[in-house]
């Protein structure tokens, strides 16, 4: 299938920065959703002739292919898109850390003796002569 190199070129650039790209088995969509001038069909001729390579992994599920890029996808990308060793995708990206938590004060949250919050205790609310729902009554 004769796919343009601008339509390629943009398939490629979206794998590459989110490393992952999912297509639906809709060959009769006019657009990729994610991907602008490009057809779904093109995305998944695409996916289907990297994975053919082994650079990228297919997992089919409820009529979409989710791809995932594999470490030689990522060099063979690296080099058809001219791209810098520092550029990676974003799920080899390392997360953010998050800050450090702040110190709790005890007596903030009743003092931290592990009562109920509520006054009584845990099932006052309920009378002793039963009810009318399991094994209560009469």
């Amino acid at each position: 299938m004769f796919i343009p190199k601008s339509n390629r070129i943009a398939v490629f650039s979206y794998l590459f920065r989110e490393g992952v790209l999912v297509v639906k088995k809709d060959t009769v969509s006019p657009t990729h959703p994610h991907i602008e001038g490009c057809t779904n069909l093109e995305c998944l001729a695409l996916m289907k002739s990297l994975a053919s390579r082994g650079y990228i992994r297919i997992t089919f599920s409820w009529q979409h292919n989710y791809c995932y890029l594999t470490p030689e996808g990522i060099e063979y990308l690296r080099g058809y898109l001219a791209l810098p060793a520092e550029i990676v995708p974003a799920t080899h990206k390392k997360a953010a850390s998050r800050p450090e938590g702040r110190e709790r004060d005890e007596d903030k949250f009743g003092g931290g003796e592990g009562k109920p919050a509520f006054r009584g205790g845990d099932r006052e609310y309920r009378s002793r002569e039963g009810g009318f729902g399991r094994g209560g009554g009469m």
